[in-house]
């Protein structure tokens, strides 16, 4: 076998991606703790980074490693299914604040593909992007499923769920601060329905109760994003 063949059968590798993967998470969890857990080197942050770098590097191509990373993929279901137990122990903080929460959850999963549509068709993104685009607030799992299902990019989606999950984590705290907003328990919901998994993995530094909401505000969001988003494709695209 040339050396050619060789690599090409490492990067094609399952076992190999899935590693890639968790060492590269693992060393951003090293870089975040060594800094005082600073919102900026959050470890999907620097992980990506880790991915990006190597992939710009070397011959690895992002569908090969996207590919081989499904065993992950598949995690990401029952990981946010999961979610559940944390919120169980919290469901009585949602005493008064059930209605705000239903609320944000609703004008969230409107606003937010709302606002990603018309900043990308003011670039002048075509059809198939701008739909991409649909689920650009809701969870990877089920945002890589609905946007399957209304026909687009795939590729795009996880890349835009990732950068959306980041920057909500990274400029949450410091909203919650100028806008005077005291009570995790909305600061949790605010994070699951804006930057779900990420602002969840975030919400639970903030607080146990914290991060529990944010599952329930990134889990109603998702599912009531599943079954909105293909009537908003047909009202916006026909």
């Amino acid at each position: 076998m040339s050396f050619d063949s060789a690599v090409d059968a490492l990067f094609s590798s399952p076992l190999f991606n899935v590693t890639l993967t968790l060492l590269a998470f693992q060393v951003g969890l090293i870089c975040y703790e060594k800094v005082g857990r600073k919102a900026w080197m959050h470890p999907v942050v620097m992980g990506t980074v880790i991915i990006v770098g190597f992939i710009l590097l070397t011959p690895h191509e992002y569908p090969t490693y996207f590919k081989n990373n499904e065993l992950l993929l598949f995690f990401l279901g029952p990981a946010t299914v999961a979610l559940a137990v944390p919120l169980r122990n919290e469901l009585k903080t949602l005493r008064g604040i059930a209605v705000p929460a239903l609320v944000i959850i609703a004008l969230g999963s409107v606003i937010a593909p709302l606002t990603a549509l018309g900043a990308a068709w003011l670039f002048g993104a075509d059809e198939q992007v701008l739909v991409s685009l649909l689920a650009k607030s809701v969870t990877s799992p089920i945002a890589i499923g609905v946007t399957e299902n209304l026909g687009g990019l795939v590729s795009l989606i996880t890349a835009v769920t990732l950068f959306t999950g980041i920057a909500g984590a990274l400029m949450g705290p410091t909203i919650f601060k100028i806008a005077g907003l005291t009570d995790d328990r909305l600061q949790g919901i605010l994070l699951g329905v804006l930057a779900h998994g990420v602002g969840t993995a975030r919400g639970f530094e903030i607080s146990v109760r914290c991060g529990a909401l944010a599952g329930l505000g990134m889990g109603l969001t998702g599912t009531f994003s599943a079954f909105m988003l293909p009537y908003l494709k047909i009202v916006l695209f026909g």
